[in-house]
């Protein structure tokens, strides 16, 4: 036996989390093909954003698409390249969190529970909470006691 953690299943949740976001991002910028396509281009993004935070100004809910979008490519990458990670884990879980709120509220609880948004996001908060990053510049970078 060893004591020896097994680092596979936290890098395979860092980069499962990081595809699933950008592959969102993919959508928005029409990367992916139409059959594949929830909106397909940012001005499809920017309407369904408006649908999920219809409760705040119009100003601010375009604000919170483009400010989605970029933490949607942020985060991923710190995730991939393990820079960072415990604060681009916590912040993947609260911009998902944010996501799965304002989904269940502007269009009921089964449309986060059908895109597993709460599933991310209690992920990320898995990762973030551990003691170290295997196959990471987090781990490269760390101090030797």
């Amino acid at each position: 036996m060893t004591e020896t953690p097994n680092p596979f299943p936290q890098l395979f949740l860092r980069l499962t989390l990081s595809v699933t976001m950008l592959s969102a991002v993919a959508d928005r910028f029409g990367w992916w093909n139409k059959e594949s396509s929830a909106w397909g281009n940012m001005a499809n993004f920017k309407i369904y954003t408006r649908q999920l935070t219809s409760f705040l100004p119009e100003a601010l809910s375009t604000f919170s698409a483009y400010s989605a979008t970029f933490f949607e490519i942020l985060f991923p990458l710190m995730l991939i390249l393990g820079f960072k990670t415990r604060i681009a884990a916590y912040g993947s879980s609260i911009l998902l969190l944010i996501f799965a709120l304002s989904m269940t509220i502007s269009l009921g609880a089964k449309a986060p529970l059908d895109y597993s948004v709460w599933v991310g996001s209690a992920g990320a908060l898995m990762l973030a909470v551990q003691k170290q990053y295997s196959f990471s510049i987090d781990q490269l970078t760390q101090k030797k006691i």
